[in-house]
């Protein structure tokens, strides 16, 4: 079973190329033109085993916002394609994961059915210029970027953080590890995980 998706996005704000294989092994080849979402993205692709490959180009002269939204939305148009019908997929996975200060939690249902709940961040995170170019708001923003278009439920909590950079990197590996389970093949299902019948 094939389970990838190559998707070109180009708007008047930016210009996104996105391919994934969801039975990879974590490689990725991640240029965005905003240095710390390269950061994040490829440790989506390497905590996930989700092979990725980004090339995007934007406005970033003008502020990080557009190109970063734009690819998150390809990335859960890709990950929703790839998935197909979603036979056969464990669905239901969380993940906790510590970077120093910083713990976070993601729990994620291949639901069909777009949610995001992003909780626990300190006062002010949002505010946060994180590598000169990625505001703290942009976390959040990508996560309900991705559950909305990949038609994921996601709940993201934070239990603890203090560094921007810390706080902001262990919640996309959370979300990595999370993705990880929840994509993988259960060798127990032999058909869709739900009781309608359709994901």
């Amino acid at each position: 079973m094939d389970r990838t998706a190559s998707i070109t996005r180009a708007t008047s704000e930016s210009q996104v190329e996105l391919s994934l294989n969801l039975d990879g092994t974590g490689k990725t080849q991640i240029d965005t033109s905003v240095p710390f979402y390269n950061h994040m993205m490829t440790a989506l692709g390497k905590h996930s085993l989700i092979d990725l490959s980004i090339k995007a180009t934007g406005d970033t002269d003008i502020d990080a916002h557009h190109t970063v939204e734009d690819i998150a939305i390809v990335f859960g148009e890709a990950l929703k394609q790839a998935l197909g019908d979603k036979r056969g997929i464990r669905r239901f996975a969380d993940a906790t994961v510590p970077l120093d200060e910083a713990l976070a939690t993601a729990v994620v249902d291949i639901s069909g059915r777009p949610y995001a709940v992003c909780t626990g961040e300190p006062e002010g995170f949002e505010y946060a210029m994180i590598g000169g170019h990625f505001t703290g708001s942009l976390v959040r923003h990508v996560m309900e970027s991705i559950a909305f278009h990949a038609g994921i439920c996601l709940h993201l909590t934070l239990l603890a953080g203090r560094d921007p950079h810390h706080i902001a990197e262990a919640e996309f590996k959370a979300l990595a590890r999370a993705l990880r389970g929840a994509v993988e093949i259960d060798p127990r299902v032999s058909g869709i995980p739900s009781t309608k019948g359709a994901l």
